[in-house]
């Protein structure tokens, strides 16, 4: 399994990222070939406290391969070309994660 784990910090305005998120940007992303999960969410800290960064989204493909693939695709390509439509680079990170079944 390959993961892409992507970091969003606080946005200056949630309201209007969050409602991009949900209404574009995540529906482009879940149109990605080969795509075998897309979860997201919004982070929160179990005492209330603001937690260091926004939101998280976790995607997965069955192997490296298939999420290079999925990237470059037309789907792949539309969902990168949007970030700059709710956020800036300095506001989101990217890891990409070769997944070890431990159990």
């Amino acid at each position: 399994m390959y993961r892409l784990t992507v970091t969003y910090d606080h946005p200056d305005d949630p309201d209007q990222f969050l409602h991009h998120y949900r209404t574009v940007h995540a529906v482009l992303a879940s149109k990605m070939p080969g795509l075998k999960s897309y979860d997201w969410g919004l982070c929160e800290m179990p005492d209330g406290s603001t937690p260091p960064q926004f939101l998280i989204a976790v995607l997965d493909w069955a192997s490296k391969e298939d999420a290079l693939t999925a990237l470059q695709s037309p789907e792949g390509q539309a969902g990168t070309a949007d970030l700059g439509n709710f956020t800036t680079p300095d506001k989101v990170s990217m890891s990409f994660t070769e997944l070890t079944k431990q159990v």
